[in-house]
């Protein structure tokens, strides 16, 4: 990582917590129903929602997805960069004008995702529109060379689409 950005909240560290995995998970999940389920911010004009159902623990399936990762999704294994990167989401949407941001969209599963990378800090996050509202689909962080790669390559054709 480089830079700090102002606007950018500190990470939620498991050692502030004594290590201590159940109260961490609570803190936590504490941050994301704050910023997404008690409040919704909003994006272009539209509400951000997030997937409930399924309810796992008394949290929704949203939240069980970014803090994890694993191609199935009822196999997928908790892991401390995307929770410690849990205040992230909600200030890279709201910022998403800014110039540290890269903001496109593609296409996925036959529907519009929206792409919003906060490119030095290596995180993503992707909403899916829904017409009338956006749902935030996923956040993580971005490490490996060949997707920092492939972002660069979709956010570059999708700003030369745009300016076609």
């Amino acid at each position: 990582m480089t830079e700090q950005i102002d606007w950018l909240p500190p990470l939620v560290l498991l050692d502030s917590y004594d290590g201590i995995w159940e109260v961490y998970i609570r803190v936590v999940y504490g941050f994301f129903k704050q910023d997404f389920v008690d409040d919704k911010p909003v994006y272009e004009g539209k509400k951000l929602a997030v997937k409930r159902h399924p309810i796992a623990d008394g949290k929704e399936v949203t939240f069980w997805h970014i803090i994890s990762e694993g191609n199935e999704e009822n196999n997928r294994i908790p892991d401390l960069r995307r929770c410690e990167r849990i205040r992230w989401p909600r200030p890279i949407v709201e910022h998403a004008d800014q110039s540290a941001v890269k903001v496109w969209k593609n296409q996925r599963r036959g529907e519009t995702r929206i792409c919003i990378w906060l490119e030095k800090q290596e995180y993503l996050v992707v909403l899916a529109d829904r017409g009338t509202y956006n749902l935030f689909w996923t956040a993580y962080p971005v490490t490996y060379n060949h997707t920092k790669r492939k972002l660069l390559k979709e956010y570059h054709a999708f700003k030369k689409a745009g300016a076609a």
